[in-house]
């Protein structure tokens, strides 16, 4: 079993308006930098306890990498960065909040939050082919840290509902199910190479 500890990044320009920032490339704020400095001191704290991070990995748009840098530099590591890890493609509504949203396609909207796993925003990613995506991925991590331990930094979005298909939960109720995910907060769970997993912990501060 490989273990992997995945955050999602710090916050964004878009946060305070909670506007949707798919694959939009949106700075981080002030305090996101300081979220991702926290990050860090977790990671540190968890190397004077033992562990042993073989890897950081984070998507590739820049407020992942920015939130993955400086807990990278603390272990010594390269970070990499995946495609596959980036947030759900939100199409249309990328930077639209959701009330600007149900002004311009409402009924998209609807059909979005009734089926969010199948029915995407237009012009937008099905989150069962985010899943599909992340989890290749993964699956390429457990091949190459078989038993390792893996620090990943990655989306709110894409968290939710891979996180949602590791415990075989119903996909389309995933916004129920984990309603909310904290800036840098992190999700810990083990995989192996047959794709079972078994989920450590959800949404935990790196103050923890």
């Amino acid at each position: 079993m490989t273990r992997f500890h995945l955050a999602r990044h710090g916050e964004t320009l878009w946060h305070a308006e909670a506007r949707y920032a798919g694959i939009s490339d949106v700075a981080l704020t002030p305090r996101g930098l300081g979220q991702a400095a926290a990050l860090a001191g977790w990671v540190r704290r968890r190397r004077e306890e033992g562990v042993r991070f073989d890897a950081v990995v984070s998507s590739t748009l820049s407020r992942a990498i920015l939130t993955a840098r400086p807990a990278a530099v603390e272990l010594g590591l390269e970070p990499l960065a995946d495609s596959r890890l980036v947030e759900v493609d939100f199409g249309r509504g990328e930077g639209m909040t959701r009330a600007e949203m149900e002004q311009v396609f409402p009924e998209d909207v609807a059909a979005f939050l009734a089926r969010p796993a199948s029915s995407p925003l237009p012009g937008g990613e099905r989150g069962v082919d985010a899943v599909a995506r992340a989890r290749s991925a993964l699956g390429e991590l457990v091949a190459a840290f078989p038993g390792g331990t893996v620090l990943v930094v990655a989306h709110s979005t894409l968290t939710r509902i891979l996180t949602a298909s590791l415990i075989g939960a119903d996909l389309e109720s995933y916004r129920e199910i984990l309603p909310s995910l904290g800036n840098c907060h992190l999700t810990s769970f083990e995989l192996d190479a047959s794709g079972r997993a078994g989920l450590l912990g959800f949404n935990v501060p790196p103050s923890a």
